[in-house]
């Protein structure tokens, strides 16, 4: 574990950037073979904004998901902001030709009844026919399905059912029917051990997707009792969970790799109450807040004592008030490029993160562009 005080941080993450530093558990870290920048998609969530998306962001996209539409009924809806948000992504077409977009459903509490409505024949199919209308009307490229979570407990209150996960892949499968070959369906998915192993069916859902966008973030998350990394590459002695762990098992049950898109954090989440031992990781605490990455820096600047931690066996930073018992865990610079590395080897089918509006202006999506180019030299 490396201590360095908050002020260094952006001397050391340009230096490391350029510092090989591996922990020896990064799966396949020798294989040589790279992912080619052609196949590899850099996809982004947007949650809608007044506020333009700078051009040069648009560019390094290859797709980018508006977050989110919901059900009426049986259908999925478009409300006039949607509306809005939908055609000023669709201009961007204009700035980055190959540029898809998507919308998706649902969202972390934005699919109380999908349990129900997807348990029916009746219900899939007018889902499914509402969704190539909807792609027809506004001039989208496909859809990804965000369920949290089928057959397993999620937003408190929501009914989940052990048939949701048949019920999936008959969802995924009329969709696939109605709306043809030609858009793009992908589905979000959790990335701890409970979600792979009971909500889908892998073997018969994944030949009908186009890509599975793995949640590889909020691995630790608001009702946790302790602190941890929530978003770590690798896993530890103390904390199994992580995006390899999750890879290693989808790639266990026969998941193509080419179709597994790993998760980034452009944001943070917040941890008080928390035990001043091992610089705050791993100690019990209270979550008290997200914060985006964009403002994070201020965040710190608000109150003096903090300071940043490099964990080389999770390969993921974190920061630690002592005195305010303030613990901070997040993706930060070094974090995404060591991700985008690992998903260039190890042959996925890119990288995703929730969400762009979380991104400085010149932050975590040039890092990941910046490794997607350089696979190419």
């Amino acid at each position: 574990m490396r201590r360095i005080p908050f002020i260094l941080i952006g001397f050391v993450l340009v230096l490391s950037s350029c510092i090989n530093r591996s922990s020896g558990k990064e799966m396949k870290e020798e294989t040589p073979d790279i992912q080619q920048q052609d196949d590899f998609k850099v996809i982004a969530y947007w949650t809608g904004s007044d506020k333009e998306i700078a051009p040069n962001k648009i560019k390094q996209l290859d797709q980018i998901i508006y977050s989110f539409l919901h059900l009426n009924e049986n259908r999925l809806a478009v409300l006039e902001k949607d509306a809005k948000y939908l055609k000023y992504l669709v201009s961007q077409k204009e700035i980055n030709s190959d540029l898809k977009v998507l919308v998706a459903l649902g969202g972390w509490g934005g699919c109380e009844t999908c349990s129900e409505v997807f348990s029916t024949e009746k219900g899939r199919k007018e889902f499914a026919v509402s969704v190539k209308e909807i792609l027809l009307e506004n001039d989208l490229d496909g859809i990804d399905l965000d369920w949290e979570y089928p057959a397993i407990s999620g937003y408190q209150g929501h009914l989940f059912q052990p048939e949701d996960r048949q019920n999936f892949t008959l969802l995924v499968k009329e969709l696939r029917d109605i709306l043809g070959p030609d858009y793009v369906i992908s589905f979000a998915a959790g990335g701890f051990r409970k979600y792979l192993e009971n909500s889908i069916e892998w073997s018969k859902v994944m030949p009908m997707v186009d890509h599975v966008n793995l949640m590889s973030y909020d691995m630790v998350g608001g009702g946790s009792t302790s602190t941890g990394h929530h978003t770590a590459l690798l896993s530890t002695k103390e904390q199994n969970r992580s995006a390899d762990e999750a890879i290693q098992y989808l790639d266990s049950v026969g998941v193509s790799k080419d179709k597994i898109v790993i998760g980034a954090a452009f944001y943070a989440r917040v941890f008080e109450q928390v035990k001043d031992a091992s610089n705050g990781l791993n100690q019990p605490g209270r979550f008290k807040e997200a914060i985006l990455y964009k403002d994070l820096d201020a965040y710190i600047k608000s109150s003096a004592g903090f300071e940043y931690f490099w964990d080389s066996e999770a390969q993921a930073p974190y920061i630690y008030n002592a005195e305010n018992g303030i613990f901070i865990t997040y993706d930060d610079s070094l974090s995404v490029s060591k991700k985008t590395s690992y998903a260039l080897k190890n042959n996925l089918g890119g990288i995703m993160f929730w969400q762009l509006s979380g991104d400085k202006p010149e932050g975590l999506l040039e890092v990941i562009s910046a490794e997607v180019n350089n696979s190419k030299n």
